[in-house]
């Protein structure tokens, strides 16, 4: 499709929306939004670096990051999205089309959209750890076992690459078959179930934690500041992770903010969205840090925290098998709605660019993403010793799983995200974000001046930090 002059592409602007699915409501949006905010990061790295930063001072610096430069870049996806009301390679195109604006800005939906799919890649190969440890903790083999056997099962996984790939292959099944039924018979079905479900399951690990003696020691590990146990390192991270547990910088908010109706306020959804987003990180710290302490384990434990350090207690606490195995479900459901949103951008393109059906579309890029996470899976076991881009010192050492990982957090997202703050902060049209936002004149202000300023220099900070 050709768009040649400016009034077809403010005609394409204006109509967009109403040609293709819509949330059904505001509710629908923020479940949606949530659900792609909610994933690996809040229950597997939020507890584990807030446990490596000292705990309170960490949770009290990564909340004032959400606020000034997680929100502030959530509500210019959202309005790019809108706006446009096409997958975000178009939106921007056609925004910048309207706005006389150079179309190389494109090149930002593009970024969005490559880095979504290929997180994708990899993360369904940890959703599928997930799914294998369901079954694990289900069959009560946790129970009374030592962290040398505990690690000999999680070891065990990760080095028989036909296991990994069945459960890859179930995770991404799962992701493909909500995204193919589109938006109101798929995507937002599946997060008004699965979101609740979510917040049920990690409220009744909240409710078992209290029974472990510990849950004081957590709420004061969580909330009690204790600044002299920040360093400068520790403020980078929650820098930094404030940006990426939003789904910010990977064309997801663009994406769904297409499927936003007009009149529902963007920034409302969008503080919503941030508020349930950062509720379930410190719920899921008050899930698992009485469980550590309980067992006299440390609360830095790592990446290894949810794999090793929890299967480990659980396998010597009362009832552990069946929480066990509730608190796994729980990570399958929240990285269960984030792989549907990582997909959408991709679909929306494709159906878009190459006419392709949703169910086609959805077969495409999921089937894409499977064998690219192949590669993943095989850089954990057979390819434990091929580091494709070796020869540079900044990516010695690094396996292809390594390598996707690094590229998207460290290079892809933190540009991605300061493009669009660039973007919607300095060459948008100050009426046009007016309207979308119906904001007053000094909130606009003020989201406008942060998003000008403070935000593009906070991501500059965490992009040069991660390449440093």
């Amino acid at each position: 499709m050709s768009y040649s002059s400016s009034a077809t592409a403010t005609g394409a602007l204006e109509g967009a929306s109403a040609k293709r699915g819509l949330w059904s409501s505001r509710l629908a949006f923020i479940l949606a939004a949530t659900g792609s905010a909610v994933g690996l990061g809040n229950i597997w790295k939020f507890p584990y670096i807030t446990g490596e930063n000292g705990g309170g001072a960490f949770v009290l610096v990564y909340l004032v990051c959400i606020a000034a430069v997680g929100i502030p870049i959530m509500m210019a996806e959202v309005l790019i999205g809108r706006r446009g009301g096409r997958s975000p390679v178009n939106s921007i195109r056609l925004i910048a089309e309207r706005d006389k604006l150079n179309p190389a800005w494109k090149l930002v939906g593009i970024i969005g959209v490559l880095a979504a799919f290929l997180i994708l890649s990899f993360y369904s190969v940890i959703g599928g750890w997930a799914v294998s440890y369901v079954g694990t903790a289900a069959s009560g083999e946790l129970a009374g076992q030592t962290a040398e056997s505990i690690g000999a099962i999680f070891s065990g996984l990760l080095s028989d690459p036909g296991t990994l790939l069945l459960w890859h292959t179930v995770f991404m099944a799962l992701v493909m078959v909500v995204v193919a039924r589109g938006v109101r018979a798929g995507l937002e079905r599946a997060v008004s179930i699965l979101m609740p479900g979510l917040f049920l399951l990690l409220i009744a690990v909240v409710v078992y934690a209290m029974t472990t003696g510990h849950f004081g020691e957590a709420v004061s590990f969580l909330f009690q500041p204790d600044f002299s146990k920040l360093t400068t390192e520790g403020v980078l991270v929650a820098l930094g992770h404030a940006f990426f547990t939003l789904s910010l910088g990977m064309a997801i908010m663009m994406a769904y903010g297409s499927y936003l109706p007009k009149g529902i306020s963007i920034a409302k959804t969008s503080i919503t969205v941030s508020v349930m987003d950062t509720a379930v990180a410190l719920l899921a710290g008050l899930a698992i840090f009485p469980i550590v302490f309980a067992n006299g384990m440390e609360p830095g434990a790592g990446p290894g925290l949810i794999f090793q350090t929890l299967p480990l207690a659980f396998g010597q606490m009362p009832m552990g098998s069946l929480f066990g195995t509730l608190f796994f479900v729980l990570l399958i459901f929240a990285a269960w709605t984030s792989g549907i949103s990582l997909l959408e951008p991709l679909v929306e393109w494709l159906e878009e660019q190459k006419g392709m059906n949703r169910t086609i579309s959805t077969l495409a890029a999921g089937l894409a993403c499977w064998g690219l996470g192949i590669a993943s899976i095989l850089s954990l076991n057979l390819w434990s010793d091929v580091t494709p881009l070796g020869m540079f010192a900044m990516f010695e050492g690094k396996t292809i799983f390594d390598l996707l990982d690094f590229l998207t957090a460290n290079i892809l997202l933190p540009l991605g995200g300061l493009l669009v703050a660039v973007f919607a902060g300095w060459f948008m049209s100050k009426q046009a974000l007016k309207n979308e936002l119906s904001l007053s004149e000094s909130s606009f202000k003020l989201w406008h001046n942060t998003l000008r300023y403070f935000t593009p220099v906070a991501v500059l900070v965490v992009f040069i930090y991660n390449l440093s």
